[in-house]
């Protein structure tokens, strides 16, 4: 289970990015974090992962903890070996390395045996990645390189995987394929923490969901309760005006709706 405690987060000393923010993964389910750019949702995969600091951030209060440890204050590498993995807004694959080059780096902290095995996983969930292996990843269609990306992260075998937007960018289809593929991960037991702005998606398969706005949850439920909910349905699921207007912040939303009043 991944518990997040009165997190806190700050760039550059400054800028206050995070204020107080809690969520639970529970183990093996699937949970939805949705929100506007720059609501905060990179910034929490980033202090659950440990990759803050690359960015000059820094947690100043709160925890994260996996399974009742904490691994707040472990960099990237231990906390990949603890179980967590992340597939990073934008695939960031190794464009000029092959299928297979990509995958056994995603398998760095494990055996060679590990690697072997959990390579068999992956192309047998991608069985395209399989028909490509030697092929330079840079030449992947922008669903096979999601596909990829899934997979590196895979190969670290992680008890959570954390998905970063991973439908940004693709045909409707490639993101129905991409949806089938974190189920059936999370069907053979991994844990699945889903920041999507494809809200429709995302709540289709989570088990609960959290909105995250201007660094703080303001709602959270179950996904069922939330994709009832009127302001979700409106700004986040474009079922209302604020749908139609494709407004990029719900507290523009609400401001513009009380000044029409």
């Amino acid at each position: 289970m991944l518990e997040v405690h009165n997190l806190e987060v700050v760039y550059s000393d400054v800028v206050l990015v995070l204020r107080g923010v809690s969520l639970t993964v529970a183990d093996g389910a699937i949970v939805a974090l949705l929100g506007a750019n720059g609501a905060g949702k990179t910034t929490l995969l980033r202090a659950i992962t440990g990759l803050l600091a690359v960015h000059r951030g820094k947690v100043t209060k709160g925890s994260v903890e996996l399974a009742g440890a904490p691994v707040t204050r472990l960099d990237a590498p231990s906390i990949v070996r603890r179980g967590i993995a992340q597939v990073m807004e934008g695939r960031r694959i190794f464009a000029e390395l092959t299928v297979d080059e990509n995958l056994r780096a995603g398998g760095v902290t494990r055996s060679k045996a590990e690697v072997r095995e959990s390579t068999d996983r992956v192309l047998d969930l991608f069985p395209v990645l399989a028909e490509r292996r030697r092929s330079t990843a840079g030449y992947l269609s922008g669903g096979e390189q999601q596909m990829l990306a899934i997979g590196r992260a895979l190969m670290a075998s992680p008890k959570l995987l954390l998905l970063d937007e991973p439908s940004l960018g693709l045909a409707p289809k490639v993101v129905e394929q991409v949806r089938d593929v974190v189920v059936e991960v999370n069907r053979q037991g991994t844990s699945v923490l889903l920041v999507e702005q494809n809200a429709t998606m995302a709540l289709s398969i989570a088990s609960h969901g959290y909105v995250l706005e201007t660094g703080k949850v303001v709602k959270d439920g179950p996904a069922d309760e939330l994709r009832a909910d009127a302001d979700i349905r409106e700004f986040y699921l474009g079922m209302g005006e604020a749908g139609r207007r494709s407004f990029r912040d719900l507290k523009t939303y609400r401001r513009k709706k009380r000044w029409a009043a």
